[in-house]
């Protein structure tokens, strides 16, 4: 299948960025990886401003570092008209498109093979190329997405900032009876009164017992005089995410209640204390589970302390003790220590932090203060 020309560009349209090509090269070279395969869409939209869902159809944005090059293979379904700063390379359903891919990286050498790619193209392009060697790429590129640009700082701080306003609107709702998947709506519904593209992720409102499980799936429980409730919320503006955690309390709050939450609460603002260039990943989550651990309830926090954020929720990075990576400017991460006391009550405060030249901006506003809620 011939390449097919690409129109010339639309004024204002983003195409394969050089700066981020360069560095993509750079990379490559300096680790003998000959071809990157990427295909994680929010990669390919961070690269060429283009957000895809190709389905079950193959996509893969292949860049070769001897020549420099790269090309967008990609099922006529989705044409393009804009100039992506790069050929593309269209296929029919019936086309073998792996082989496609295949020939456009003949020589011998080592590929790197996107973390979002699925088995059968992969197994496909190994039966194809035995005598290449392909290992995990995708870091070339999410360490280069780790390091937030000023336009991309400045949309993740404007998103944070609507979340802020969501949960100052959704808190007071928590008095009036709602149970768990009816305060997921009038979530939904704050959001798009203040013009989020979407949530970031399906919101987490929980009740008393619930609130013990840090996934919690929400369903038809109300909340209960007592009950500790946990907000964990995010939307989308401009095709950034936002991530935030607060918890509050139902009409009363126990002496054991106020004790766990002043102590989540200090972890959250000693982790956020320690961000600043240089410092591990890893050292972030120790300032928060030691002062846990020292206050006795080490084994009931149970999950990392944050993890990074851009385009998706959940991007490449996290604040955990396995984490041994240092902290740069622009990076964006989540500080979310918890404790959850099965059965009973869970308390978790999430902020988002952006790292700064001498140490961090926090990105979330809404007090963290113990707040009561009273029942109508």
């Amino acid at each position: 299948m011939p390449e097919r020309k690409s129109a010339p560009a639309r004024k204002g349209l983003s195409m394969l960025d050089a700066e981020k090509s360069r560095k993509i090269y750079a990379q490559m070279k300096e680790d003998q990886m000959q071809y990157l395969i990427v295909s994680d869409i929010s990669s390919i939209n961070y690269l060429i401003g283009k957000r895809i869902h190709p389905g079950e159809r193959m996509m893969v944005l292949l860049f070769d570092s001897v020549k420099e090059k790269a090309v967008f293979v990609l099922s006529k379904l989705f044409p393009q008209e804009e100039d992506l700063g790069c050929p593309i390379l269209y296929f029919d359903d019936v086309d073998d498109y792996v082989g496609m891919l295949a020939a456009q990286m003949p020589e011998c050498g080592t590929v790197g093979i996107d973390k979002e790619w699925p088995a059968r193209f992969l197994l496909r392009l190994m039966e194809l190329q035995p005598q290449n060697r392909f290992i995990n790429g995708s870091y070339v590129v999410d360490h280069i997405r780790q390091i937030k640009s000023a336009e991309e700082q400045e949309l993740m701080i404007a998103s944070s900032r609507m979340n802020d306003e969501a949960m100052r609107r959704l808190i007071p709702l928590t008095g009036k009876g709602y149970s768990e998947v009816e305060l997921a709506k009038e979530l939904g519904k704050i959001y798009t009164e203040l013009g989020a593209d979407a949530n970031s992720f399906e919101p987490i409102c929980c009740y008393g017992a619930n609130a013990a499980d840090p996934h919690h799936s929400i369903n038809g429980t109300r909340g209960k005089k007592g009950d500790s409730v946990i907000f964990d919320i995010g939307c989308k503006l401009k095709g950034y995410c936002s991530d935030m955690t607060r918890t509050v309390f139902l009409g009363s709050v126990s002496e054991e209640q106020k004790k766990v939450y002043e102590i989540v609460k200090e972890a959250n603002l000693r982790a956020i204390a320690a961000v600043k260039p240089g410092v591990r990943f890893c050292d972030v989550d120790a300032a928060a589970r030691d002062y846990i651990t020292e206050q006795g309830y080490g084994p009931q926090f149970i999950h990392r302390t944050g993890h990074n954020i851009g385009q998706d929720t959940h991007e490449y990075g996290d604040v955990s003790s396995a984490n041994t990576n240092v902290l740069k400017p622009g990076m964006t991460f989540s500080i979310e220590p918890g404790i959850y006391l099965s059965g009973d009550f869970g308390v978790r405060i999430e902020d988002l932090v952006l790292v700064t030249e001498d140490g961090c901006r926090v990105l979330n506003e809404v007090s963290k203060e113990l707040t009561v809620v009273e029942m109508e």
